[in-house]
């Protein structure tokens, strides 16, 4: 009995290490795709905050998230297998 229960404890623990995984590359996909983004709006608020002009810092902001934009429109399915000029 106590073999069965360690066995079932052994299988969730893999279910989680599989789901944070999977968060993980998600999160890294994300910040890769919006990191530039987010830095800028972080420096853009410090400065701010600082009592300095941030409106540079906001235009790469603005920029960068355009550039983002622009990036999620062009990919598709096949972008991430290589074959997207073969077809």
């Amino acid at each position: 009995m106590q073999k069965r229960q360690r066995r079932q404890a052994g299988q969730g623990m893999t279910e989680y290490i599989i789901v944070v995984a999977l968060v993980a590359v998600a999160a890294i996909a994300v910040y890769q795709l919006f990191g530039q983004v987010v830095r800028s709006q972080t420096a853009a608020m410090a400065k701010e905050l600082a009592g300095e002009d941030g409106s540079e810092q906001s235009r790469m902001a603005q920029t960068a998230a355009e550039a983002a934009a622009a990036q999620t429109a062009a990919k598709t399915l096949k972008s991430f297998t290589g074959n997207a000029g073969t077809q």
